[in-house]
């Protein structure tokens, strides 16, 4: 994984981190779960540019 694409899916997590806290706040609860979805989707794309480094050795 290059540090470049490591960067992008810290950005998108802690994007979503900050709206779901901004959902809580204010009582939005579609805030909450794209907040929450967006985590997921940091998440999903970390673990599969592990999967790809592991084939590459």
């Amino acid at each position: 994984m290059s540090a470049g694409d490591k960067i992008e899916n810290a950005a998108e997590k802690l994007g979503g981190k900050a709206k779901e806290a901004f959902g809580k706040a204010t009582d939005d609860d579609s805030k909450v779960a794209e907040g929450r979805a967006d985590q997921s989707k940091a998440d999903l794309k970390n673990a599969g540019e592990n999967v790809k480094d592991a084939f590459k050795n």
